[in-house]
C-alpha cells in the first residue's frame, strides 16, 4: 500500500529532520585528516585505497608521505610499480597489490582519461581495484557527485536506527532515500563520521552526541545488536547505564524535579512513552533505595524532587 499525501509529507519530514540533525552534529565538529581538506580525486583516491581495512590514524604519515613522493597522478603514472610497493611495504600498508592496483589505475587515468579524473561513479569504477564504495567515495568527496557510500560502520547506522533487515538491497535503499540532493560530499562525511564515533559496535550515543537518538530504534528499545555485533551490548541502554545518568545528573544540578530530571536522563522520556515518570520513579526508588538519593515531594504541590544524599 502507497503512502497517502499526509504520511508521505510526514515521511519527508522526519527525513529532513535526520539530514539537517546529521549534517549540523557533524559541522559542528569532527576529526581532522588531510583527505577532508582537498577535493583532488587523485589524493582522495590514494587515501581510500591505503585505507581499506587499516585504521585511519595509521593512513595519515604514509598519506603525505605518499604524496610528497607522488604529488600527481602523472608522477605516480610514469613511476615503477616496484617503487609504489616498496613504498606500501616500507610503511607497513599491507596487501601489496592494493599499491600495483593504485599505480594500475594511476595509467589507466592518464591513457584512458587523459589524465582528468572520471567523475561519474559508473566511470571510476573502471579503474584497476575500484569498486563501488571507492568509486562514489570519490565522486562524492571529489566531485560532490557520488551516491550514498555503504560501509560497514553505515550499515550498522541504518540497521539500529530502522531496525531494518540485514539485506545490501536494503542498506543501499536506504542509505540513498536519506541523502539530501547535491550534498554527497559533506553527507556520506558525516554518515562515516557516526559510525566511527557514535554508532561504534559498542555505542557512545550520548557521550558522543548522537544526533539521531531521539528517532533511533535501538536506542529506544536498548538493543545495539548489529550485524557486525553478534549480541546485545551489556551496557549500553541497561539499567545500570541508567542509574549512572541520574547520579551524574543531580551531580550536575544537586536537585531536580522528576520532570525535569527524565529528559536528561533519555532523550525520549515522555510521559506517554515506554520511559515515562512511572518508570523514572522506579528507577530513582531503587538508588533511593541503595542510599544513594533521597526523594522529597513537596507539600502543597505533590511534585517529586531527587537530590543525592
Amino acid at each position: 500500500m502507497s503512502d497517502s499525501p499526509g504520511e508521505a509529507h510526514t515521511h519527508s519530514q522526519n527525513i529532513e529532520q535526520l539530514q539537517t540533525a546529521l549534517v549540523s552534529w557533524y559541522e559542528s565538529d569532527h576529526r581532522s585528516f588531510p583527505w577532508r581538506d582537498t577535493d583532488d580525486p587523485y589524493a582522495i583516491l590514494v587515501s581510500e585505497v591505503m585505507s581499506q581495512q587499516t585504521q585511519l590514524s595509521r593512513v595519515v604519515e604514509p598519506y603525505r608521505d605518499f604524496l610528497d613522493r607522488w604529488p600527481t597522478v602523472g608522477s605516480l603514472a610514469t613511476d615503477e610499480q616496484s617503487a609504489v610497493v616498496q613504498f606500501w611495504s616500507a610503511h607497513s600498508l599491507g596487501y601489496n597489490n592494493r599499491a600495483q592496483y593504485l599505480h594500475t589505475a594511476a595509467n589507466q587515468v592518464i591513457d584512458e582519461f587523459n589524465g582528468e579524473f572520471p567523475r561519474d561513479p559508473d566511470e571510476l569504477e573502471s579503474l584497476m581495484g575500484v569498486g563501488p564504495y571507492t568509486a562514489n567515495a570519490v565522486a562524492s568527496f571529489a566531485f560532490n557527485s557520488g551516491n550514498a557510500v555503504i560501509d560497514t560502520n553505515v550499515k550498522r547506522v541504518l540497521y539500529r536506527l530502522f531496525d531494518v533487515e540485514d539485506e545490501d538491497s536494503v542498506y543501499a535503499e536506504q542509505a540513498q532515500r536519506l541523502m539530501p540532493s547535491n550534498q554527497s560530499r559533506v553527507w556520506n562525511n558525516a554518515m562515516m563520521e557516526l559510525g566511527a564515533v557514535a554508532c561504534q559496535k559498542q555505542p557512545r550515543c550520548d557521550t558522543a552526541g548522537c544526533p539521531w537518538r531521539g528517532q533511533c530504534q535501538a536506542y529506544r528499545k536498548g538493543d545495539f545488536s548489529a550485524p557486525d555485533v553478534q549480541s546485545q551490548t551489556a551496557f549500553e541502554g541497561s539499567r545500570r547505564q541508567m542509574r549512572g545518568r541520574v547520579i551524574a545528573t543531580l551531580g550536575e544540578y544537586e536537585e531536580l524535579p522528576l520532570e525535569k530530571l527524565g529528559p536528561r536522563i533519555r532523550v525520549d522520556y515522555a510521559n506517554d512513552g515506554q520511559y515515562d515518570r512511572e518508570w523514572l520513579r522506579n528507577l530513582v526508588m531503587d538508588l533511593a533505595d541503595d542510599g544513594l538519593v533521597v526523594i522529597k515531594t513537596e507539600t502543597k504541590t505533590g511534585t517529586d524532587r531527587v537530590a543525592l544524599r
